[in-house]
């Protein structure tokens, strides 16, 4: 935005804020508008947009205590008599100021007064309208103007190309988490401390080892009025004694012994949730063997899975004498079975 729209442009009444405003209070209205106008808040708002766009220049000029100086006091000649079209006769206007000064270069108004003016440095020798401003403002006779070197400071030197600052969101605060599997699989609420801080984590049911949680809010302070960054919980699973987790199914191993692994048998298995589950062990299982029971396992408002029982035959470290007779006796039953016949050759392939 060039200086010379600042006549029209009232950014004490964008922002909200008195003329007479410090630069907290400018500051806070800012960010309060910057995050109310954000296209981020507002996707495809093209008036936001344009809202935002005049919220920043607004707060652009009036937090630099030189460009709102410089804005003052062109906005005080504009509301106090000077002007920049000139009448023929009647008062002096804004003409009439600079009615004695000549040059090649352009001029303002229609009839009456045809004030021309030029930087200073331009053919024709005469004072440039950067050195006439510069006098009114505070600059010193004799300075080069915009055009050749150091600025005056009047209202319509060039100013340094500066938007307002954009705000930012702040960073993610990373931090870990283990809770135990019952806890992963009903939900929970815990409270973990961030650089000191208690901070309440809520852990969806279901959630999986290696899952993250985010918590919006707890991060790091937004930049120029953005919002707070988030908290992002990487949450660990600690084993459990009995259960393990395969997908959305609890796999749970299954101790039997020879003879219930041959004739089959029915055991009590016990369920995550506190119960248990009448698991049917069909005769001549193996180690291996999966029996499913339905709906006991991962269960929430989106999945439900099973619990898987793994039979794993088990024999005693130090069996009897009768024990050892029994499995002669087995083994003559037994005959020609063998139960490693294709394993060479499976493993040839």
């Amino acid at each position: 935005m060039s200086e010379q729209e600042w006549f029209s442009k009232d950014f004490y009444k964008v922002l909200g804020v008195d003329k007479k405003a410090d630069k907290k209070a400018i500051t806070k209205a800012y960010r309060k508008l910057a995050r109310q106008w954000h296209p981020d808040q507002n996707p495809g708002d093209t008036a936001a947009e344009t809202r935002f766009k005049e919220i920043g220049e607004a707060y652009a000029v009036l937090s630099n205590d030189e460009e709102r100086k410089r804005y003052d006091a062109i906005r005080a000649m504009a509301g106090g008599g000077a002007r920049f079209s000139a009448g023929s006769g009647g008062a002096g206007g804004f003409e009439d100021l600079f009615g004695g000064f000549s040059g090649a270069g352009g001029s303002f108004g229609g009839g009456g007064h045809n004030v021309r003016f030029q930087a200073s440095g331009m053919p024709g020798g005469g004072a440039g309208f950067e050195d006439i401003l510069s006098g009114l403002f505070g600059g010193a006779a004799g300075g080069s103007s915009r055009f050749g070197g150091e600025s005056y400071g009047s209202p319509f030197s060039a100013r340094a190309s500066h938007g307002a600052p954009t705000p930012e969101k702040g960073g993610t605060v990373r931090a870990k988490l283990s809770i135990s599997l019952r806890q992963a699989l009903n939900g929970a609420t815990l409270t973990i401390k961030v650089g000191g801080s208690p901070i309440k984590v809520r852990i969806p049911a279901g959630i999986k080892d290696g899952q993250k949680v985010r918590v919006k809010g707890h991060g790091k302070p937004g930049l120029h009025g953005g919002p707070t960054g988030d908290l992002e919980v990487a949450v660990t699973v600690k084993p459990h004694p009995v259960y393990s987790r395969e997908g959305n199914d609890l796999v749970v191993t299954l101790p039997v012994t020879v003879s219930e692994a041959i004739l089959g048998t029915v055991i009590d298995v016990p369920t995550i949730d506190g119960g248990t589950a009448a698991v049917k062990v069909p005769e001549g299982s193996s180690s291996g063997t999966e029996i499913r029971v339905r709906g006991k396992g991962v269960s929430t408002s989106k999945v439900s899975g099973d619990l898987v029982a793994r039979v794993a035959i088990q024999v005693p470290e130090k069996p009897n004498r009768e024990l050892k007779r029994l499995a002669k006796e087995m083994a003559q039953a037994e005959g020609d079975l063998d139960v490693r016949a294709s394993l060479a050759k499976t493993a040839q392939e």
